[in-house]
């Protein structure tokens, strides 16, 4: 189940930078993240109750919840949703793949499962000449457009940030009585509503075109991106140390940069291959650096998701 759920996670994220790229080309973000988080949460929980299985928490469970799909899915993929509209979509998945290097900082800091240690150290620091030689062109350039893509290629920095601290409080507050399916929908399904409150606000109503192209990339995130890569990924947060899970992000960004490529012929240049390859380089010194701590000593008993 753990090597199944790696390859869902590896194959299906790695896809939905493309699909989220084509989603934008006509439906404002913020709405196409509501109506893509809202459809696959509520059907979700609805799948849930008729299962059987729990749906109901406390009031501070569900907060718990609603901060954890807020930071996740509005700080790091509505970010991702507003910056694939000016940055390619490989560029943008290379740029979030430095997530595994705030686990690193963040698993230190509120779960004390891991020093940093002096390869972790050189790691993050590889990291960090990894970016500058990713957005070395948008840096030098005079252009209008060069500006524009390097302010909202720094929000991908800012929006994995929110991301990997939204997987630490979800590894922080997990308990026992916790449904994973069902604490996932919620999670999902508070995400589609903060969203919806600020597609609401920025009027995208007023502006969107529901065209068959963007509809079916919206299909796709929902049942790819949401039901099976989220569900996946939230179930390995608490299956898989931080510091395997955190691998998707060395993985996504091939498969997102080859589809780029492939499907919407996004340049491949000197400065993407040289800064991926610093990048990814960079990941695999940080996880691979990681003293064992005791959520990495053990694991807990292995159950299928959907049971």
């Amino acid at each position: 189940m753990v090597i199944l759920a790696f390859g869902l996670v590896y194959l299906f994220w790695g896809s939905t930078y493309l699909a989220i790229a084509i989603a934008v080309e006509h439906i404002p973000p913020a709405l196409m993240c509501a109506t893509r988080f809202l459809i696959a949460g509520i059907l979700m929980l609805a799948y849930c109750g008729v299962r059987g299985r729990r749906v109901m928490y406390s009031p501070r469970q569900l907060w718990r919840m609603a901060v954890v799909g807020t930071l996740l899915l509005m700080g790091g993929n509505l970010t991702l949703s507003y910056a694939e509209q000016i940055v390619p979509s490989g560029l943008s998945a290379l740029l979030i793949a430095i997530t595994p290097l705030w686990f690193l900082v963040l698993d230190a800091w509120l779960l004390g499962d891991h020093h940093i240690s002096r390869r972790g150290l050189a790691g993050l620091a590889i990291g960090i000449v990894g970016m500058v030689v990713l957005l070395w062109p948008k840096l030098t350039s005079a252009g209008t457009l060069g500006r524009r893509e390097l302010w909202w290629s720094l929000s991908l920095i800012a929006g994995s940030f929110s991301w990997a601290l939204g997987s630490v409080f979800s590894k922080l507050w997990h308990t026992n009585d916790l449904d994973a399916l069902s604490t996932t929908a919620w999670q999902v399904t508070f995400a589609g509503v903060s969203n919806l409150i600020f597609a609401i606000g920025n009027r995208d109503f007023s502006h969107v075109v529901w065209t068959a192209r963007g509809v079916g990339a919206m299909l796709y995130l929902v049942v790819g991106g949401s039901w099976i890569g989220y569900t996946s990924y939230i179930w390995l947060l608490r299956h898989a140390p931080s510091s395997k899970v955190s691998t998707y992000a060395y993985v996504n960004p091939v498969v997102a940069v080859f589809l780029g490529w492939f499907v919407l012929h996004e340049a491949i240049d000197r400065y993407i291959l040289m800064g991926s390859a610093i990048v990814i380089a960079s990941v695999i010194m940080v996880t691979s650096a990681k003293a064992p701590g005791p959520a990495e000593k053990t694991m807990e008993p292995v159950e299928a998701v959907g049971d």
